[in-house]
């Protein structure tokens, strides 16, 4: 399994998600990985923060996200395979994966979305 850190920088803040670097484990086992947000806080409704994978050759897929305070959206035929937790004081978002599986071998994103929404 590989992470990498991502950076998106936009206007005149920045935000970023920080991941590790890449990690290997054996089919059949678990692995945890973690992000670390910075530049927005993970209770803000106006962001979504939540995990997506490249397999290669594959489309992407989405595993799951949460908007701020809202509930989790995940995709269900992934369900089973990955869970979701955050640390909102300490600013992580963390996918863990159980029983993984050659198949699951992919570049895995934190990744953040953010919602505009106007009062005019």
């Amino acid at each position: 399994l590989l992470c990498w850190s991502l950076t998106v920088t936009g206007g005149v803040y920045s935000i970023d998600l920080i991941q590790p670097d890449s990690r290997m484990v054996q089919p059949g086992q678990s692995l945890t990985v973690t992000c670390q947000v910075s530049g927005y806080s993970l209770t803000d409704d106006s962001y979504a923060t939540g995990w997506i994978r490249q397999r290669e050759g594959k489309a992407m897929d989405w595993i799951f996200h949460q908007w701020g305070t809202s509930g989790l959206r995940q995709n269900d035929a992934l369900k089973d395979k990955f869970s979701y937790s955050r640390d909102t004081s300490a600013r992580t978002a963390t996918i863990t994966g159980q029983n993984l599986q050659t198949e699951d071998t992919a570049v895995y994103y934190c990744f953040k979305n953010y919602k505009y929404t106007s009062n005019w």
